[in-house]
């Protein structure tokens, strides 16, 4: 998960595929990272920025000997900063010049980042394996495989000033938490809905049926079969949609494959979701809060079905394990956790934060749109961890992320 399409919205293309009535909406979409939201100013850090002698081209002081667990308060900064995330998720102004969280932090702390970005978890998982990274941005299929294998390193949370604004819904959720110890600072997050247009579906496993639909090119689409087949099928005794049995993975596999035909699109990114309902056979889909709200009001009748469990997802930040730069990363973390870096990074990339403070100015339309301050909504959501052999550590025989990888590759040929 944390797949939020990853992909860049072109306002022409949008324009074209919505029609007039999108021509007025595209006008204020831009090259959004996740989903394609729209352009925000620079953030408005909460304090006065601390001009730093720290520029791009300055020397970093001598490395410190790194230390899983710093003292309660931040040391001086090493200088240089190696981060990796998603597109979109960290911006310094390449995209728009109006789009830039990265310079307000580099002002604040004089440790200047040096930025990777990826679209994908696969493609995350191997430059974070052979680089050299000290903060990481993993979705929760990530997370979970980083935190087994020792490559995160367990966090001081008394480090991170906004982390205790953040909902313990978010702040608990299993893939960032292990034997006591927190291993993640919840970013940003969404969620999956059946979006449609004509006659409302009978219930989710519609979206698998005859009627040409679009789905997320991702193994953890399984999740959502899954989360149909525990209304319809209970004698699964499907409890967690992401920690399967084999047979109850077999069943969500099956699912899946009833409906798959020519007239299916696997959608890798929301200009192919727009396209696919717009002028293309789908009339059912598997899409986030955002692409609805973009539909809407582009004027196209399209609603979501309510009233039933959804997937979910959060993404966050991590620290590396052997981090080069661990104040500096300490400080990026405590920054992004922040009301002043979330707020632009959910507008642009069309996710809601996860911590409400940042729930205004720009990003206002997507904490409405994702329910953000609404704990009752948040119930109905199924938030994902990664699967394991072990159920998601409740003991178990069930199916690993490798598994779910399998059975989608099968299908999606």
């Amino acid at each position: 998960m944390g797949l939020a399409g990853r992909d860049r919205l072109r306002r022409a293309r949008l324009g074209a595929l919505l029609g007039a009535g999108g021509l007025v909406l595209a006008a204020c979409a831009q090259a959004g990272a996740a989903s394609g939201a729209r352009p925000v100013r620079a953030p408005s850090p909460s304090a006065t920025p601390v001009t730093s002698t720290a520029g791009p081209g300055a020397t970093p002081t001598p490395t410190p000997t790194p230390t899983p667990t710093p003292s309660a308060s931040i040391g001086k900064g090493e200088g240089t900063l190696q981060v990796l995330t998603f597109q979109g998720y960290a911006e310094y102004g390449g995209t728009s010049s109006r789009v830039n969280w990265i310079a307000p932090f580099e002002r604040e702390t004089g440790c200047v980042v040096k930025l990777d970005q990826v679209r994908t978890s696969e493609e995350m998982a191997a430059r974070f394996a052979a680089g050299a990274h000290d903060a990481v941005s993993p979705s929760p299929d990530l997370a979970g495989q980083l935190v087994a294998q020792g490559k995160v390193a367990p966090l001081d949370t008394r480090l991170v000033s906004g982390y205790k604004h953040i909902p313990k819904r978010l702040r608990e959720l299993p893939g960032l938490r292990e034997d006591g110890k927190v291993y993640g600072v919840p970013y940003l997050w969404g969620v999956n809905q059946v979006v449609y247009e004509g006659a409302r579906p009978e219930g989710p496993s519609a979206l698998y049926g005859a009627v040409p639909a679009a789905i997320r090119n991702n193994p953890m689409s399984i999740a959502d079969a899954a989360l149909a087949l525990s209304r319809t099928r209970p004698e699964l005794k499907i409890e967690d949609p992401f920690q399967l049995t084999p047979a109850q993975l077999d069943a969500a596999a099956d699912l899946l494959a009833e409906g798959d035909g020519p007239d299916r699109v696997y959608w890798d990114g929301s200009l192919e979701l727009v396209r696919a309902l717009s002028a293309g056979p789908a009339r059912i889909a598997q899409a986030l809060p955002y692409h609805l709200d973009l539909f809407q009001r582009a004027g196209r009748p399209a609603k979501a079905l309510t009233g039933v469990p959804m997937t979910g997802w959060v993404d966050s930040w991590m620290l590396a394990a052997r981090p080069a730069s661990p104040n500096c990363a300490y400080r990026w973390l405590d920054w992004t956790s922040s009301a002043a870096a979330q707020r632009p990074a959910a507008a642009w990339t069309g996710l809601a934060p996860a911590n409400p403070q940042a729930c205004g100015g720009n990003a206002r339309r997507m904490c409405e749109v994702y329910h953000a301050r609404d704990s009752r909504w948040l119930r109905d959501v199924r938030f994902a961890t990664r699967p394991t052999r072990d159920c998601g550590g409740r003991g178990g025989e069930c199916t690993d992320h490798t598994e779910w990888a399998e059975r989608w590759k099968r299908l999606v040929k």
